[in-house]
């Protein structure tokens, strides 16, 4: 059965390395890192005392709207800035402006509003430390005070559906939608869902968003104790290469059913060919050195896509860092492409501004399908030497050119879960 074709109209991002898509990769591109010292508090002593944390953050800059800042965390700034920035980019709002009453309202019942939000972060709990201090251990001297030292809004504001529920109040988006809390393959399985909505006909456009903001003590101190961080940089499938580091942000893309954007005259800037997913279902932690589950995610992706993979022009890989997650990826990788350099150019972009989490593929991919426009695959700048075993992986110092219009972007979380999303670049 032939499928239809679901492209994409708008993008939107920020992270530490800036506000605006062609920013980000601009700064990628030029080799320049944006991890620093955390600011927000005192990591003297901590596993690691550097992430990729957005500077002077204004979150009026992110959301105008003050008194919505009440009821929203710092994560929720960085998915609705972005989807915003999707959404001016496609137009949708202002060609639903342009139409009569009844087929506004219709515009409105068919846009869909798709999230990845993070679910594992710990300052939605952190209102309570000082009464937990205060209280002493007496759990009615606890309960007696609650009420007047957390915030009455703290229910409202630590919801993992407050981006997806304020985009729809915001903008009056009312179709179809979900929010994916599924560690890092978040943002990839937003956008997947919503090109599988738009190809079931349950929306004719769909906004789909991943934002986190991972930077926080629990989660430096936690992800330290279990051995995943660096110490200065991450350092994708090299043989120096020692851990990850944590980034925060968000990204969207804005995707319509080809009839949707030819109806409005909207410019197409790409088109997401299909996605997959699988489990390698051996812990929380554990992954198959073999990449069982991730190749098989990218069978699926290419199968969806109905493309071989000599047809894939560009990886924009997971590259977190890890020993053994690159090392796996790496197995993936040959498992799908073969060996002797017949995997097309690689690259990954975590080394630049860290792991986003939830939202690390969706911006990956948005920055893949501009590198793609720009007909380029980022060098890696922390890269000097191939580990023996990510052998395959054809990733470089140096800028290469992609072999066609469409690129593999690459995501893994927790529990062995893995995502695979193709997309082609309008050239």
């Amino acid at each position: 059965m032939n499928k239809p074709r679901i492209v994409i109209t708008g993008t939107g991002a920020v992270c530490a390395a800036g506000k605006q898509t062609q920013q980000i990769l601009d700064a990628v591109c030029a080799g320049r890192s944006s991890i620093g010292p955390i600011r927000q508090w005192d990591t003297s002593g901590w596993p690691t005392s550097v992430a990729g944390e957005i500077a002077d953050l204004n979150p009026r800059e992110m959301v105008e709207d003050r008194k919505l800042h009440k009821l929203i965390r710092r994560t929720d700034l960085f998915g609705l800035y972005a989807a915003a920035r999707a959404i001016d980019a496609a137009g949708l709002v202002a060609s639903r402006e342009a139409l009569a009453p009844d087929a506004a309202a219709q515009y409105s019942d068919r846009t869909g509003v798709y999230v990845g939000s993070g679910g594992g972060n710990y300052d939605s709990q952190y209102d309570y430390f000082p009464l937990m201090t205060e209280a002493n251990d007496s759990l009615p001297a606890f309960g007696r005070e609650l009420s007047n030292t957390v915030n009455p809004m703290w229910l409202l504001r630590t919801l993992p559906n407050n981006v997806l529920g304020h985009i729809g109040i915001r903008h009056g988006f009312k179709g179809s939608n979900a929010c994916i809390t599924n560690h890092s393959i978040g943002g990839t399985l937003a956008v997947i869902e919503a090109m599988e909505a738009l190809r079931n006909g349950e929306a004719d456009r769909a906004i789909a968003v991943g934002h986190d903001a991972p930077i926080e003590p629990q989660m430096v101190l936690y992800y330290g104790d279990v051995g995943l961080l660096a110490t200065d940089a991450i350092r994708p499938f090299d043989r120096r290469r020692d851990g990850s580091l944590f980034g925060e942000g968000g990204a969207a893309l804005a995707l319509e059913t080809e009839a949707s954007a030819a109806a409005r005259g909207a410019k197409i800037v790409g088109e997401v060919l299909g996605g997959g997913s699988a489990s390698d279902a051996q812990g929380l932690l554990a992954i198959r050195d073999d990449g069982d589950a991730l190749a098989r995610a990218i069978a699926l992706a290419l199968e969806d896509a109905g493309l071989r993979p000599d047809e894939v022009g560009m990886i924009a890989a997971h590259g977190n860092g890890t020993q053994q997650s690159d090392a796996s990826e790496a197995a993936a990788i040959r498992r799908i492409f073969g060996a002797n350099g017949k995997a097309p150019p690689t690259t990954a972009f975590k080394w630049a501004f860290g792991h986003l989490i939830a939202a690390a593929g969706i911006l990956e991919a948005v920055l893949a399908l501009r590198s793609l426009q720009e007909r380029i695959v980022p060098g890696i700048a922390t890269f000097e030497s191939l580990d023996p075993a990510c052998e395959g992986v054809p990733v470089s110092r140096q800028s290469q050119q992609p072999r066609s219009d469409v690129v593999l972007v690459l995501c893994r979380g927790f529990a062995g879960t893995n995502a695979a999303l193709l997309l082609r670049a309008a050239m």
